[in-house]
């Protein structure tokens, strides 16, 4: 069970680490074309499209992130065995 735990843990962290590299690159290209000099509005709407999808899906990664955490966080504690009951003793 640990072994699957780690492996898909070390998938969703490669997959993850992938998905903000797309964003950084998405969000400085839509910048980029949305600041540059070029008098074509087309173009500038394109950069403002670019950057709010980049947003968009940073906004989702973080929401995804954090739900797979959660379910990783509680799948590893379902392994672990209960504590023992408390002892009662006799006073007296």
């Amino acid at each position: 069970m640990s072994d699957l735990l780690e492996l898909i843990n070390s998938i969703t962290l490669s997959v993850v680490t992938v998905a903000w590299a797309l964003f950084l690159v998405t969000w400085i290209i839509g910048w980029a074309l949305r600041g540059s000099p070029i008098p074509f509005y087309r173009v500038k709407r394109v950069g403002q499209s670019l950057i709010e999808d980049a947003v968009w899906g940073a906004f989702w990664l973080a929401i995804g992130s954090s739900v797979f955490a959660l379910i990783a966080y509680i799948a590893s504690q379902i392994n672990v065995p209960y504590p023992e009951p408390p002892q009662i003793t006799p006073s007296g």
